[in-house]
């Protein structure tokens, strides 16, 4: 049974895996010093033992991102994987600011209340910007780094800040009919793979919540993480940097950047593997990450 929170839309969901996943989907109401009432706050937990893992999904994605990724690392260590602030399924509360700031506060609640010990962060696109940046700020709630195609040197042009009404909205919305028409398209087409229709349908599932749009323009209007290139030089942690090599979003030298700036870093580039490893080959990223983690012992 699904749970009762997600869109309706989750019903047409035909892929067993992805299925399983949404089944398993919890929400707890967690108190911040962002509003007075508890945000409302989507995760999935999985595993036991070893160094707890936290995943964090990318830029207007959801915890279904980790849908192939969470139950292989699961295998070996304890699994979580979080809906960030203004992302997701987690409530949109209209009181809230979305930016970096408020997303990097509700993340520290959501880990000192459900995790609260050092933990293993893994960041995909936006949300290796995110990883980053609780981990300079809270470093003593972080072990070691994985990036997997991360922002961080590349981060939203500097026009999106300055979007007004109504082209704010309709600028967001593309985002959303973009991903209509593929999936009517695949829809349609004869002896389509299940899985590729699936994919589609977890990319959009969660824009079908209440306040997608508000937060989203919000977010994009702060400029998201454009100051933290001359930060990223201050991470300590051991970092792992996956990188698909064939990614068509962010440039190719941006995983030389990492390996150059962290110091105690190790890149392994993917053969062809795009922006999304976790999803597109998330066998072998599973099996770099869980070796990175028993290297570390």
């Amino acid at each position: 049974m699904f749970p009762s929170f997600l869109p309706s839309q989750v019903n047409q969901l035909k892929d067993a895996e992805a299925i399983a996943f949404v089944e398993n989907i919890e929400r707890i109401p967690l108190a911040t010093s962002l509003s007075q009432q508890p945000i409302l706050t989507t995760y999935i937990h999985q595993g036991r033992g070893g160094t707890p893992i936290l995943l964090l999904h990318g830029f207007d994605s959801s915890i279904l991102e980790f849908r192939l990724l969470l139950p292989l690392l699961a295998t070996q260590n304890e699994t979580w994987a979080v809906d960030l602030l203004g992302f997701g399924f987690t409530q949109r509360q209209k009181a809230i600011k979305y930016s970096p700031d408020t997303i990097k506060i509700h993340l520290y609640e959501f880990w000192k209340n459900l995790i609260n010990q050092p933990i293993v962060l893994v960041g995909a696109s936006m949300g290796g910007a995110t990883a980053i940046d609780f981990t300079l700020t809270y470093p003593k709630a972080v072990k070691s780094l994985v990036l997997i195609n991360s922002l961080g040197y590349t981060s939203a042009p500097t026009f999106s800040q300055y979007l007004f009404p109504p082209f704010d909205f309709v600028a967001v919305e593309y985002l959303r009919q973009r991903q209509i028409i593929a999936l009517n398209i695949a829809s349609i087409l004869p002896n389509i793979d299940i899985k590729i229709i699936s994919a589609i349908q977890c990319a959009m599932l969660h824009q079908e919540m209440s306040g997608w749009h508000d937060a989203m323009i919000a977010y994009v209007k702060t400029g998201g993480y454009r100051d933290l290139a001359n930060r990223i030089t201050q991470v300590d942690k051991q970092t792992l940097i996956l990188w698909g090599e064939d990614d068509n979003m962010l440039p190719s030298g941006d995983a030389e950047k990492f390996h150059r700036d962290i110091t105690n870093s190790a890149l392994i580039k993917l053969k062809n593997c795009g922006h999304a490893p976790q999803i597109e080959q998330p066998q072998t990223t599973s099996q770099h990450i869980l070796q990175f983690i028993n290297q570390q012992g």
